[in-house]
C-alpha cells in the first residue's frame, strides 16, 4: 500500500500535526486513500493524535 508511505513521508516533512484534508492539499491524493492509508497507520501505531482530527508520526 503506497498510500500509506506517501501519507507518512508528508507528515514527517512537514514536521508539524496535520488534518486528513491538509495531508490531501499536499500530497495529491484522494481524500478516501488517505482515510483507508491513517486507519492502517493507526492500527500499527506508526502515528498519534495531539489534538483531535490532527495526526503526526509516533516518535
Amino acid at each position: 500500500m503506497e498510500a500509506k508511505n506517501t501519507v507518512l513521508e508528508v507528515m514527517k516533512k512537514e514536521g508539524k500535526a496535520l488534518s486528513a484534508g491538509q495531508i490531501a492539499e499536499k500530497s495529491g491524493l484522494d481524500r478516501k486513500e488517505i482515510d483507508k492509508a491513517m486507519k492502517a497507520l493507526k492500527k500499527e501505531e506508526l502515528i498519534v493524535s495531539p489534538k483531535r482530527c490532527y495526526w503526526e508520526p509516533k516518535k
